[in-house]
């Protein structure tokens, strides 16, 4: 059986399997040695994640491996801020952090040695986000961001808080993006999501943490069956019994 690698986040994960998306790319790398499962869900934040978590990680029965990791990535729509287009989905700042506290305690019941990353949200175009919304709705779109980068920051700041007190690796995305100099349009499509380029920046980060782990170092992973050079044409049966026998030591 495949290990499992569950991504679990809002709108920037679901997106995260179209063409040159993070999540596509994960996949690829970990390509016949690792399932990748995608579980997000646009427009969610924290707040609403958590309705989710025994549907999509219950208590497994001994028969069932559970992820050998699991990416949260959340934080874009509970930065929403009140008062604009996007209040519904705001989520106080200490409520975000609690619920990434109890997102992370349920994936931890779930299998002790799962690998949970935390992934701060991106940074705030909001440029690109005014930009993005008049092309929407035109004169009707609402002259004040609904989103500010300075806002997401501190949720960003308080979700690396949330990883370093649980002792868990974290990914921050809102400071690596900034680094790079027009990370507005380099790495965000409509201010928010995700280009090609920023999805890139997030297999990157995402690839380095897994492979911190000794186990998830997708090169030194079996795969799952022979590859197809070591089968012999006269005798292929006999690649497929030492492949067993090397599943059943692990």
């Amino acid at each position: 059986m495949r290990p499992e690698i569950v991504l679990f986040g809002d709108s920037i994960t679901e997106q995260s399997f179209r063409h040159g998306g993070w999540g596509a790319s994960l996949a690829d790398t970990y390509s016949r040695k690792a399932d990748v499962k995608l579980r997000g869900y646009g427009g969610y934040n924290t707040r609403w994640a958590l309705f989710l978590l025994h549907h999509l990680f219950p208590p497994s029965p001994t028969s069932v491996k559970p992820a050998v990791a699991a990416t949260v990535f959340f934080g874009a729509n509970d930065a929403a801020l009140l008062g604009r287009t996007s209040e519904r989905q705001y989520v106080p700042v200490e409520e975000y952090k609690e619920n990434l506290r109890t997102i992370v305690h349920h994936l931890k019941r779930c299998s002790s040695t799962m690998l949970v990353i935390l992934i701060t949200p991106p940074p705030i175009d909001e440029e690109g986000r005014f930009k993005y919304a008049r092309s929407l709705y035109g004169d009707k779109a609402m002259e004040l961001p609904e989103r500010t980068n300075e806002m997401t920051g501190v949720y960003a700041k308080q979700c690396i808080e949330v990883a370093n007190e649980l002792g868990i690796p974290s990914i921050n995305l809102w400071s690596k993006m900034q680094e790079t100099e027009g990370w507005q349009k380099k790495f965000l499509s409509d201010g928010l999501h995700l280009t090609e380029e920023g999805n890139a920046i997030v297999h990157q980060e995402v690839v380095r943490v897994l492979r911190e782990a000794a186990w998830l170092r997708p090169e030194e992973m079996p795969y799952d069956f022979p590859h197809h050079s070591v089968i012999d044409g006269k005798n292929p049966a006999k690649a497929f019994q030492q492949q067993c026998s090397k599943i059943t030591e692990l």
